[in-house]
């Protein structure tokens, strides 16, 4: 990062230009972005730049520059207008001209997320959101995404290192491939992994795997007892779950339908096991886990992937004075922001 390897080229010019030139203007670099949103990744940006300021020395050695300059800040989880101004450097531009593309990049991507976790959280109304999108993506995000989502409200993650950053482990429920390794049993799967786990996690397991989920949920509960928290429906959204097949026509009925998750609940409930809860997954977004919740489905919590990594939430950054003296892009003039805290 100090040398720029990560950083857009003409950045590193810059940095060149200036050190070549031995200018050193002190400049007020401004940040925001465009979207009414929800701040993350400040705690990374700043580490970059107390990391990686600096100026390079004629020995190849490395002078830290974190204490030439004045940066105020926003903190994560703090909601934002657009526009509004998030972040400002203050210092001799040439000990951080380098870091831009890495600053910008880490608000972007963690603003993403913590914007896109939040409205699933609102739609929910207080029902536990379970952040789920770790196989959609590299693995090198997670650390950042999983704090980002968890500022922003999300109750579980899927690996120990999206909750890392705050001392957590992940969780998740019997997957299907350990149901296929049970040679397609999903009770003989959930029962050695009660038997294994019950003692450390509260125990959910997917019903689908037969794609007879109200079946399956039943012969779960019958086997587990008390030591199952929940069951989760996760029909394919290009499938029809048995227990529907009579009722086709009078609704949309593939994936996982309110219809399904009612058949699922009174089932449970006739059969004496109130209090399994149902976690819904499968392509819900905040519009429909709001369908969901104002249509009354019972669904205890929601497990969302995919759509929580969708969108886009770029930052800018602009020179807005220099020298003590405004000077700006014409439209990007200097706009001061008193909720700005200092960092030190």
């Amino acid at each position: 990062m100090r040398a720029g390897y990560y950083s857009d080229a003409y950045f590193t010019f810059t940095r060149e230009v200036l050190e070549w030139d031995d200018h050193r203007p002190r400049v007020v670099m401004q940040v925001f972005q465009r979207e009414r949103s929800v701040l993350g990744g400040v705690d990374e940006a700043l580490a970059i730049l107390r990391l990686c300021s600096g100026r390079r020395l004629a020995d190849g050695g490395w002078e830290p520059g974190w204490d030439e300059l004045e940066v105020c800040a926003l903190h994560d989880g703090d909601e934002i207008e657009p526009w509004e101004t998030v972040m400002t450097i203050t210092g001799d531009y040439s000990l951080f001209a380098h870091l831009e593309t890495l600053y910008l990049g880490v608000l972007a991507r963690r603003t993403l997320i913590s914007r896109n976790v939040r409205d699933v959280v609102a739609a929910a109304g207080g029902k536990p959101i379970l952040y789920f999108p770790a196989r959609f993506d590299h693995w090198h995000v997670q650390t950042g995404d999983g704090w980002a989502a968890h500022i922003a409200g999300a109750i579980g993650v899927s690996t120990d290192a999206q909750a890392s950053w705050w001392g957590g482990k992940g969780m998740g429920t019997v997957p299907h491939g350990l149901i296929a390794a049970y040679g397609g049993d999903t009770v003989a799967a959930a029962e050695r992994f009660a038997d294994r786990f019950a003692h450390e996690l509260a125990i959910t397991v997917l019903v689908d795997f037969e794609n007879d989920s109200v079946r399956t949920a039943l012969e779960v509960a019958d086997a587990l007892g008390p030591r199952l928290w929940g069951v989760r429906l996760d029909t394919s959204s290009t499938m029809v779950d048995r227990s529907l097949w009579q009722e086709m026509g009078r609704f949309k009925p593939t994936g996982v339908v309110p219809e399904l998750v009612w058949k699922v609940r009174r089932a449970l409930d006739d059969a004496g096991h109130g209090a399994v809860r149902i976690v819904a997954s499968g392509g819900f977004d905040a519009r429909r886990i709001r369908e969901f919740e104002e249509g009354g489905v019972p669904v205890d919590a929601y497990g969302v992937g995919t759509s929580l990594l969708r969108g886009s939430n770029d930052y800018t950054a602009d020179v807005v004075r220099v020298n003590g003296v405004p000077c700006a892009k014409v439209g990007r003039e200097e706009r001061p922001n008193p909720r700005l805290s200092p960092v030190r």
